[in-house]
């Protein structure tokens, strides 16, 4: 055997790579695309929805993510207008063979502006790796209703996703002071995840959090639309409302969640492919 040949690296894998960038200008009223850019597996599609709100959906073309895979997404709305960034489906990490995907979220709003980030669900394959972060910028008067859920495992296939790990950070910020901070691991040890101070067995949770004048004022509103005998629980402070949810499955955890974003949409309405 030629020892070049045994002693021969492993061949390089081809990595996703995408980066999409948008921006929104007001045009009698109405936001309007003023800036629009994408590259590798990131696209952005402009669905018409006759009202004064642009929305934007998120495309990640390579179909799913896995060890050493990139995603970037910027979006920035224009003072006084309304943007809504939502995804064309839900992100799927796969099985990583060491290396961790990534994914990197920078937003801005200018001031008395509103922007709804409302990706549908991040469902974490069994042996998956996943770093993301969200950064976020408001500017004075500007509002903000924001959610991340994810779901460990399929439900249709029974998985459960163990071993999959997650390292989740976000920074919102007003005016350059910071005003909401949080960070979410799971470092694919069981035991974490079935702890009764944590998941306590859960397959699926997520994360709303609303910045707003009248965020206070929304929380009796918000408890009411949650059921019962829900995982779901919701607080807040000064111009910041957070709601926090569990379930065993996504489909429950759907079903909690989107009354609540639908009260705290800018748009005054989820975007169709919610409903799909």
């Amino acid at each position: 055997m030629n020892n070049a040949l045994a002693f021969a690296a492993p061949p390089v894998m081809q990595r996703a790579r995408g980066a999409g960038r948008i921006a929104t200008k007001l045009r009698d009223g109405v936001s309007v695309i003023d800036t629009l850019y994408q590259d590798g597996c990131a696209k952005i599609r402009l669905p018409n929805t006759h009202g004064n709100a642009l929305e934007a959906v998120l495309i990640n073309t390579a179909g799913g993510l896995t060890g050493g895979d990139h995603l970037q997404w910027e979006a920035r709305a224009a003072s006084g207008g309304t943007m809504v960034l939502t995804t064309q489906a839900c992100e799927r990490i796969y099985r990583s063979t060491g290396a961790v995907a990534k994914i990197e979220t920078r937003l801005e709003v200018g001031a008395n502006g509103h922007l709804d980030w409302l990706p549908q669900e991040t469902i974490l394959f069994a042996a998956s790796q996943l770093d993301r972060s969200i950064e976020i910028d408001l500017a004075p008067g500007a509002s903000l209703t924001a959610v991340e859920a994810v779901l460990l495992g399929r439900d249709a296939m029974g998985e459960m996703a163990t071993d999959a790990y997650l390292r989740d950070n976000w920074r919102i910020r007003r005016d350059g002071r910071l005003i909401h901070a949080e960070a979410t691991l799971l470092d694919g040890e069981g035991n974490e995840r079935d702890a009764i101070s944590l998941l306590d067995g859960a397959r699926a949770f997520a994360t709303i959090v609303h910045i707003g004048p009248l965020a206070a004022s929304l929380l009796d509103k918000v408890r009411a639309l949650m059921p019962a005998d829900g995982h779901i629980a919701a607080s807040a402070m000064g111009e910041r409302l957070v709601v926090r949810a569990m379930a065993g499955s996504g489909l429950v955890l759907r079903r909690m969640i989107v009354p609540v974003l639908a009260e705290l949409t800018g748009a005054g309405r989820l975007p169709r492919l919610w409903h799909l």
